[in-house]
């Protein structure tokens, strides 16, 4: 059953997502050449610490970090370890989900480390799985479907020649982690549940460069692109509203 939420719900949603926000602009800052996706994970935690919230990641189906770091081929839910050593022109995405007085949020960026020369077809991949979410949350308004937003963010990704990963998906949220209804990155205009005012849902392309079968590490936790080439991943939490679609999940500042 999709749950629809009131104002002040959606409100107390908005202010878990600020703090997300806040998270991820501190974690894209330290992201760089050297330094450990256990070290993003400290900070993580250190700040969720600081303003008083949960991580929703830690202890979920036994999951041992505050967030998910994923590198290059690693498509989501890449566990922090002192191991992976962040290098010039890596791919990390970056995954934040925290609960904050029994209200979840949610949202991920995906960052170029470094300075160096990345391929343009790199750096368009993560262009075009930002501007794909865009496109999709676009569409999350009143009287539309899940499939309208489905079908936005496959036909942006598929003209720019790259590939949906259809293993993952988007999800309702707010009062859990995952949610009813399911929100996947492919599929028809048209199809699936109807919008309705106070759906909240995580909209979050997931990306490939070449094709779009993963693999599950032996982690039981790490999605790897199958051919292992790079991937993205961007995320938003939003609330479809009488005005319009409304991103929960960004700073007010």
């Amino acid at each position: 059953m999709i749950d629809l939420k009131s104002v002040k719900e959606i409100d107390k949603i908005r202010q878990a997502g600020i703090v997300v926000s806040e998270i991820l602009q501190n974690l894209k800052i330290k992201i760089s050449p050297g330094v450990t996706t256990l070290e993003l994970d400290h900070l993580a935690a250190d700040l969720m610490r600081q303003k008083g919230v949960r991580s929703a990641d830690l202890g979920y189906h036994g999951y041992p970090g505050h967030i998910c770091v994923s590198l290059n081929e690693e498509v989501v839910h890449g566990i922090p370890s002192d191991r992976k050593i962040i290098r010039d022109g890596d791919l990390v995405s970056v995954d934040v989900t925290i609960e904050k007085d029994g209200f979840y949020a949610d949202s991920a960026v995906t960052v170029i480390a470094g300075n160096g020369d990345v391929p343009e077809d790199i750096r368009k991949l993560v262009r075009v799985t930002e501007e794909s979410l865009n496109l999709g949350i676009v569409q999350a308004v009143i009287g539309n479907r899940i499939g309208d937003i489905s079908n936005a963010v496959q036909k942006y990704v598929e003209q720019n020649g790259f590939s949906v990963i259809r293993e993952f998906i988007g999800h309702g949220i707010g009062r859990s982690m995952h949610e009813e209804p399911p929100v996947p990155n492919y599929g028809n205009p048209g199809k699936g549940p109807r919008l309705l005012e106070g759906m909240v849902l995580a909209i979050e392309p997931m990306v490939g460069m070449g094709r779009p079968e993963v693999d599950i590490l032996e982690d039981d936790w790490t999605v790897v692109m199958q051919d292992g080439k790079p991937a993205a991943h961007f995320e938003h939490t939003i609330a479809v509203t009488r005005n319009g679609p409304v991103v929960l999940t960004r700073s007010k500042s």
